[in-house]
């Protein structure tokens, strides 16, 4: 792997560009360093959400999200390299699975919104879905393996569902969205 940071104002992005892992150097307006990006920016919006009051058991798999986060990123800048292993995508599988067998069916679309932990949680999702299309679209012009783009579509899934989970702290709810066209079916 690269070289740690040792200092950060280096200089050497002044031009537009930015180092790999591998010591290469690219455009900071690359495919790479805009899903690299997005993942980072992910991990950091689950830092904030775990400012948040929640149940030990989903704080827990939020840190473990984390470190699995970085290690996305760290496969993300490091060509051709594996970091994220195929046990992480089953984690969140078995994670999906459980939260979502605690909740209720869901019958109506559901705003992101409730309390400040799901809402957070709605955002950690949302960012989720766009660093997955930024491996995407990175996969259409580079080899990328299939594991990090499944882990992001798993990740937003879950996050999904854990904003359900933490808008029932407390004896909360989802905040169901008002259909004109459904109401008007109901009359």
């Amino acid at each position: 792997m690269g070289k740690r940071l040792t200092q950060i104002a280096t200089r050497t992005g002044d031009n537009g560009t930015t180092g790999l892992g591998d010591n290469t150097r690219v455009s900071k307006d690359s495919l790479r360093v805009h899903a690299m990006g997005d993942v980072d920016e992910l991990n950091s919006h689950i830092g904030v959400l775990l400012c948040e009051e929640m149940e030990p058991g989903v704080r827990e798999l939020l840190v473990e999200v984390q470190h699995q986060l970085f290690n996305l990123g760290g496969e993300l800048s490091i060509p051709g390299f594996e970091l994220l292993k195929p046990e992480a995508l089953l984690a969140l599988d078995n994670a999906l699975a459980d939260y979502n067998a605690r909740l209720p069916k869901l019958e109506e679309f559901i705003l992101p919104a409730g309390n400040r932990a799901a809402s957070q949680a709605h955002v950690c999702r949302t960012v989720a879905r766009r660093a997955e299309r930024a491996v995407v679209a990175l996969g259409a012009v580079e080899n990328v393996r299939e594991t990090p783009r499944q882990y992001l579509n798993r990740l937003s899934d879950l996050l999904f569902v854990l904003a359900r989970v933490l808008n029932r702290m407390n004896g909360g709810d989802d905040v169901y969205w008002k259909s004109e066209r459904l109401a008007r079916g109901s009359e």
